[in-house]
């Protein structure tokens, strides 16, 4: 027998949000934009999907304090496009925010982009929320002012969750201005040479708000090994005064070679760290030291069926490989070996690869957390499957 399809739900406010959830009482998936709908382990069965997208709009800006509430269900590039009147910006960047990704599932999933070498991740820039948990209870932290203090942080524990702890329904973020001026510096080398061109941008006066580099292999099979050839691309921000000095040291530290570039070589990377369809795409955090070296080694990783992106200042690497279950587990334990993270984000439907590697230590207080807001595990069952 077809089991039936889950009980579509779509709140349009905290109250209705609550309600949703004390009357579904079986196990609640959420969802957003769905640009990561297959990231993290495949779902369980599930009786309802609690859809944030009619949580969407401003609460409050306040343009002074640079910081604005919304709810969760707001796409970035919307909000970014209304703060942009001000001047103003959430400076996030990850890949998905082109194609609709909404505050809530950026947060959820600990999505970050290039610019996490200079603004930090969702992590650093969310500083309050309003949270449902899974019995109807509304729990609140942070707020508009920005400082330092004691307690429990939820904003914080709900990044990186997955929709396991709780719904998400208001954000609220700090901002910055947008820049006035901008340059992006592009050299071709492989990987290699990359990290050595690299060390010393990131170690000098630079102030490089990303430092990256993508292989020019797109996973197709045609070209060199995705190690061997790519790009590096250095992004620096100033006054229109102060941009072409900057510019000009970069080039002297970066050689010959290099030269400006157009803004769009930031939507080729975007589209390497989104990878191909049939692709399986890994999210991999190391050392920065460490990933060329481990992406050298990743097996996969180094040939023309491979593309990847890695962020040489940020130590976090995205690897599109090609879709095998015993390939990504391969993949998993070669992170771990080395000390890092992986985490399986597109892949196609069906691939039955696991989305996490071997465990952390620090898995045993995820399931405490768990098992205190969501005792009867509603939310998001499997999600974090085989850890729990």
């Amino acid at each position: 027998m077809t089991a039936p399809a889950p009980t579509p739900l779509r709140p349009t406010d905290l109250r209705s949000v609550r309600d949703a959830v004390l009357e579904t009482t079986g196990t609640l998936a959420i969802a957003g934009a769905r640009t990561a709908a297959s990231w993290g382990g495949d779902l369980h069965a599930i009786d309802a999907v609690l859809d944030t997208t009619g949580l969407a709009g401003v609460i409050t800006h306040n343009p002074g304090d640079m910081t604005v509430s919304a709810y969760a269900g707001t796409p970035l590039r919307d909000l970014n496009e209304t703060l942009a009147a001000h001047g103003q910006q959430v400076a996030f960047d990850a890949a998905r925010v082109a194609c609709g990704a909404t505050l809530g599932g950026l947060v959820a999933t600990a999505d970050a982009g290039p610019a996490a070498l200079a603004r930090g991740s969702m992590r650093d820039l969310v500083i309050g929320a309003t949270v449902v948990l899974a019995d109807g209870t509304v729990a609140r932290s942070g707020g508009h002012v920005i400082k330092n203090v004691a307690g429990y942080d939820l904003a914080k524990l709900m990044h990186g969750s997955y929709g396991t702890l709780g719904v998400l329904v208001e954000v609220v973020l700090r901002l910055h201005p947008v820049p006035r001026k901008a340059a992006t510096l592009a050299l071709d080398c492989s990987l290699a040479e990359a990290a050595g061109y690299a060390a010393p941008v990131l170690d000098g006066p630079y102030e490089a708000v990303a430092v990256e580099w993508r292989s020019h292999s797109r996973g197709d099979g045609s070209g060199p090994g995705a190690t061997e050839s790519g790009r590096l691309l250095v992004r620096v921000e100033a006054t229109p005064d102060a941009l072409g000095g900057r510019v000009q040291r970069l080039l002297g530290a970066l050689g010959s070679g290099a030269a400006e570039a157009e803004p769009e070589e930031w939507a080729a990377h975007a589209e390497r760290v989104r990878g191909r369809p049939g692709q399986a795409v890994l999210r991999i955090g190391a050392r920065p030291s460490m990933l060329p070296g481990l992406l050298a080694a990743l097996p996969g990783a180094a040939t023309n069926s491979a593309a990847l992106t890695v962020g040489l200042g940020t130590g976090v690497a995205t690897a599109a490989l090609p879709a095998s279950a015993a390939g990504v587990v391969a993949a998993h334990q070669a992170v771990h070996a080395a000390g890092g993270t992986s985490t399986l984000r597109e892949r196609p439907a069906g691939l039955g690869a696991p989305a996490w590697g071997p465990p952390p230590s620090a898995v045993r207080v995820f399931k405490a957390v768990k098992t205190a807001l969501d005792p009867k595990a509603r939310l998001g069952p499997g999600r974090f499957d085989p850890w729990m």
